[in-house]
């Protein structure tokens, strides 16, 4: 992870390598290579599903336009920088918690960004705003989707719902603190609301440069790269993503390399969860170019479900949490939250699909599904193996993935090794939740900020009761780390990279900008949790 490479090799092997030792077989390592997954993918399908199932509804809310009018009223009360940042933070927020991130980018860069940009804001603030709001609050607690708790909360084997809360908690109060140094640090910059700024910004142009023809709405910083739509191959379907390079170096015109886009149906070429946003990313540039909107021919239709959808997402969020502080409802928690949350997704999937297609419908929210769990197994296919190295760990899963009799005691192996060396753990809770929140940022490293949550999990699982901490607030800790770095924040290899091409500024640029901000906001939340819990 140090070497910013995937650890689904290392993961596998050391499955391999600790069943063919503890069992003497070879047969029996070799099995446990298969087992291990296929015990993880069984555990952790629920979460795939709900992934799927969020983006299929995302889907045909973007094939009636209804994502773009979701937004659009908030571009009324950006009336300088300083109300641009924090509006922006706050939509990202929200759609990122019910969404996720990445369809969350590609919204703000389409519809808010410009206003913001326009309003004053510095297209680094927005970045900063946006990333720190989208990848790193919203994204560290997933509490409506709850895929990260789960993951947590399985592999530290404590209830989900206590591993969300606290979470919640913890991303708010690493959220706030960062967001607040983040508007400090740069609130200087903050220019007085001018439309030039916006065609200054569109045309590509730095604040030391002078102005220059404008060649396109679409156009990169120099010695920059920007991803910009392809028109559509003549037998039909979607264009691909063309890689613009301009500047010294580059050529009189510049340089261009085409991704080509997904096929229709939404199977895609193989490849990261990069390609998947690639999509959006292609549909949101072409918006800004002019292109067809979406749910053009259903106006009605289109701001009806933009109005329905957020209405009955709140409503869901409202029906929990009286369940959770009042006698009112039945308390919703763990796997019944995250069915509720899938069957008020499917059920407005569906309505979307027939309000759009009609009679086509059948077949459009069957594609809808379709690209909703090629995405959910591209973003998080990977977890799979490096999930069944550490349940090989657990004392629930071990026998299981080693084929042992049934009845047989399965051998523990992460908490026996913590039984040896809890003489060594420091009385200090401090030191052990500083210990899980640092183990969970160099899990990160690798630009996947859900990879390393099994293994904060059982850190947590097996350190709390040894050193007197609560293990759910440690799972929670230890998610802070993986997702904030991993996440999309701290590095510049990871999802940050679409927040920097939207905001056209250099990703390492930004990452710098965020560092402080999201370190101190870690650093306080990690010693407010432990004093709060």
């Amino acid at each position: 992870m140090i070497a910013r490479k995937n650890v689904v090799i290392p993961a596998v092997t050391a499955t391999f390598l600790t069943a063919w030792v503890f069992t003497g077989s070879l047969v029996t390592g070799l099995e446990s290579i298969f087992n291990a997954s296929l015990t993880a993918a069984s555990e952790l399908f629920s979460i795939f599903l709900i992934i799927a199932l969020v983006t299929a509804l995302l889907g045909s809310l973007r094939a009636l336009g209804a994502d773009r009018r979701m937004v659009e009223p908030f571009r009324v009360v950006m009336r300088s920088g300083h109300s641009a940042f924090w509006v922006l933070a706050a939509v990202t927020y929200v759609i990122s918690l019910f969404f996720w991130p990445t369809p969350a980018v590609p919204l703000m860069g389409a519809i808010l960004l410009p206003a913001a940009i326009a309003a004053g804001l510095p297209p680094i603030s927005a970045g900063v705003a946006i990333a720190i709001a989208g990848q790193g609050m919203a994204l560290s607690s997933d509490y409506v989707i709850q895929v990260a708790p789960g993951l947590s909360a399985k592999a530290a084997g404590v209830e989900t719902g206590a591993v969300a809360d606290r979470a919640m908690v913890l991303s708010l109060i690493t959220g706030l603190v960062a967001l607040g140094i983040g508007y400090l640090m740069t609130r200087s910059e903050f220019r007085r609301p001018d439309a030039a700024l916006l065609e200054r910004w569109e045309a590509g142009e730095s604040e030391l440069e002078a102005p220059a023809p404008r060649r396109s709405l679409i156009r990169v910083l120099p010695r920059r790269r920007v991803l910009q739509p392809e028109p559509a191959a003549a037998g039909g379907g979607d264009g691909g993503v063309a890689v613009l390079d301009h500047g010294p170096g580059s050529g009189s015109g510049g340089g261009s390399s085409t991704v080509p886009g997904p096929r229709s149906g939404g199977s895609g070429d193989a490849g990261d969860a990069g390609e998947a946003s690639d999509e959006m990313t292609r549909r949101a540039l072409s918006s800004l170019n002019g292109g067809d909107r979406p749910g053009a021919d259903c106006p009605r239709r289109s701001k009806a479900f933009a109005a329905i959808v957020p209405l009955a997402l709140i409503g869901l969020v409202g029906y929990m949490m009286l369940g959770k502080f009042t006698g009112l409802v039945p308390e919703v928690v763990g796997g019944d939250a995250a069915a509720l949350v899938g069957g008020v997704a499917t059920a407005l999937l569906l309505a979307a699909a027939i309000a759009k297609d009609g009679r086509g419908s059948l077949e459009r929210c069957a594609d809808h599904i379709v690209d909703g769990l090629v995405f959910a197994m591209k973003a998080m296919g990977v977890v799979i193996p490096i999930a069944g190295f550490f349940f090989i760990g657990n004392a629930d899963f071990a026998g299981k993935i080693m084929g042992m009799e049934e009845g047989a005691k399965a051998p523990g192996f992460l908490f026996d090794a913590v039984v040896r060396m809890q003489d060594a753990i420091p009385d200090s809770q401090y030191v052990v939740g500083f210990g899980v929140l640092i183990i969970g940022m160099v899990t990160g490293l690798d630009g996947s900020g859900f990879s390393g949550l099994p293994l904060t999990g059982s850190l947590a699982g097996s350190l709390g009761p040894a050193s007197g901490v609560d293990p759910a607030l440690l799972a929670a800790i230890g998610q802070m780390g993986c997702i904030w770095a991993g996440g999309g924040v701290l590095i510049a290899w990871s999802s940050l990279i679409a927040v920097a091409g939207f905001a056209r500024v250099p990703v390492l640029d930004l990452v710098r900008r965020s560092f402080l901000p999201v370190i101190a906001g870690l650093v306080v939340a990690t010693v407010a949790g432990l004093i709060i819990y």
